[in-house]
């Protein structure tokens, strides 16, 4: 009996003490092969990336950052092709990736940094297929972890990466959502976050100049959301130098927020002029973003074939319902009224209603009604950018000459919208306070947004105090088209100006 005992005994020892031999050999190595890879994956060059951190394997089994760099990989591919096949078979990966990741030493910064790192991009992947509640879990999840993180190796600079984008987000969520938050034990600063990633885009760190592309990523796009501040990103852009021709990443980022910040041209150049190997991620958001440059300078006919070859060949639903009605303008706009009503209809069965783009398709698609055509010229030009042809269909017009309410809110809207981008603050202004006149108590989502461009005004103008006074009118209107996200921004607006 007592050989026996001693026999579990020594059977034991040695199985744990080859499980802790094991688990002391794991490492988080970024080495050479590895930062290769980063940089192949994350400018969407993915399989020479993979093709990196199967080298990296071979040459370490032991190191564990290709899980995360392999996380990347799935996470560009579910993120912008949305395909449920690709979902089916990618998103089992990541409780692998988090499995082998968790073998690693504790003692590492990289421990919970990757892990929170693969939390995120799970979580992103969940909100695009519409798995909201394990995304909110995700979130909180890696919201812990980096935190954990930051405290443990506050000399970590990759922790600020992660940690200040997750505390502007949480510092804007919308008054909705806000039970949420409450519920998951999120609490955000849109100052602090950005100030900590502002140390990484600054940094001279090892890691930070690894990470810089990614950083920029997040920084540019909070900068321009959230702080209000398109010219400092494109002044950014152009003075780190980043590359928009062999880096699809930084590419589709910069084109993207030109096309927002009606940069149209500038769009164009970035979205034709990029590398077009085949060794890129082939996504049909490319074609997306190409028909929107078109459609805004009324190239129609282009914007047609570009809307069309997007819906044929896009698997997921963001934006869905918002390309068919696009592709129904570019068919109303030619006369193909045929076309238009079928492209309307499809918007009513096609894609979900994530977006507020998309709600707002829906809605339209619903009334059965076909906008302005001298509204709606005036609106596509000036969503571009082209303000002195959008202008000169209404200078001569007044209110008067559209018997319809929500056309005259409009008009009233979109003319204000047009001096406001021209930088005639006084025109813009008397055009805006009409527009919260007559549409206030509606559901349209002008009045709200011409409040929130009065307090942006303000915001310019150094008058703090009258710009929270119209933010915080943007956030009284309730019931209205685009709610979240123009709260959001007025919520961020109230911030700054404060000083929050």
């Amino acid at each position: 009996m007592k050989v026996a005992i001693q026999k579990f005994i020594f059977f034991f020892l040695f199985c744990f003490c080859t499980v802790i031999s094991s688990y002391a050999d794991k490492v988080y190595n970024f080495d050479a092969t590895c930062q290769q890879a980063y940089k192949e994956i994350t400018s969407l060059r993915l399989a020479s990336g993979q093709k990196l951190t199967a080298l990296a394997r071979q040459q370490n089994p032991d190191n564990l950052i290709p899980e995360m760099l392999d996380s990347y990989a799935d996470f560009f591919v579910l993120f912008f092709n949305e395909d449920p096949a690709d979902l089916k078979m990618r998103k089992p990966h990541f409780n692998n990736y988090l499995e082998k990741l968790s073998d690693g030493p504790d003692s590492s910064p990289f421990y919970n940094y990757c892990r929170s790192v693969v939390l995120i991009q799970q979580a992103c992947v969940e909100t695009k297929f519409g798995e909201r509640w394990s995304a909110g879990w995700d979130f909180r999840k890696a919201f812990s972890l980096i935190k954990d993180n930051k405290k443990k190796f506050p000399s970590f600079v990759p922790n600020n990466m992660i940690y200040g984008p997750m505390q502007v987000v949480a510092g804007t969520i919308p008054d909705g959502y806000k039970w949420l938050a409450g519920l998951f034990g999120i609490k955000g600063s849109i100052s602090n976050g950005m100030a900590l990633m502002q140390n990484v885009v600054n940094s001279n760190d090892a890691y930070a100049k690894l990470f810089s592309t990614e950083v920029i990523f997040y920084y540019c796009y909070i900068m321009f959301y959230i702080e209000n501040q398109p010219q400092q990103v494109f002044q950014l852009i152009n003075q780190k130098k980043l590359d928009l021709v062999n880096n699809h990443l930084m590419a589709y980022m910069a084109a993207n927020l030109a096309i927002n910040n009606k940069m149209n041209e500038y769009a164009r150049s970035i979205i034709l002029n990029r590398n077009s190997s085949s060794a890129y991620l082939q996504a049909p958001v490319w074609n997306f973003e190409l028909a929107y440059v078109q459609l805004r300078h009324l190239e129609l006919a282009d914007a047609t074939k570009n809307f069309e070859y997007f819906v044929s060949h896009f698997k997921g639903k963001f934006y869905v319902k918002d390309a068919y009605e696009k592709l129904a303008w570019c068919y109303y706009l030619q006369g193909n009224t045929t076309a238009a009503n079928n492209a309307r209809q499809i918007v009513l069965k096609k894609g979900d209603t994530e977006t507020d783009a998309d709600k707002q398709a829906y809605k339209d698609a619903k009334t059965g009604k076909w906008p302005n055509i001298i509204l709606l010229r005036a609106r596509v030009l000036n969503d571009g950018g082209y303000n002195n042809q959008a202008i000169a269909l209404l200078q001569s017009k007044s209110e008067k000459d559209f018997p319809d309410a929500t056309d005259q809110l409009e008009f009233t809207y979109r003319t204000g919208r047009i001096y406001d981008d021209m930088n005639n603050n006084d025109a813009a202004i008397k055009y805006y306070i009409t527009t919260i006149s007559l549409g206030e108590n509606r559901t349209e989502y002008y009045a709200s947004r011409a409040a929130l461009q009065i307090g942006m005004i303000y915001e310019k103008q150094g008058k703090k105090n009258l710009a929270i006074q119209y933010y915080k009118k943007c956030l009284a209107m309730d019931d209205h088209d685009y709610k979240d996200s123009i709260d959001q921004k007025a919520k961020s607006g109230i911030a700054r100006c404060s000083g929050g």
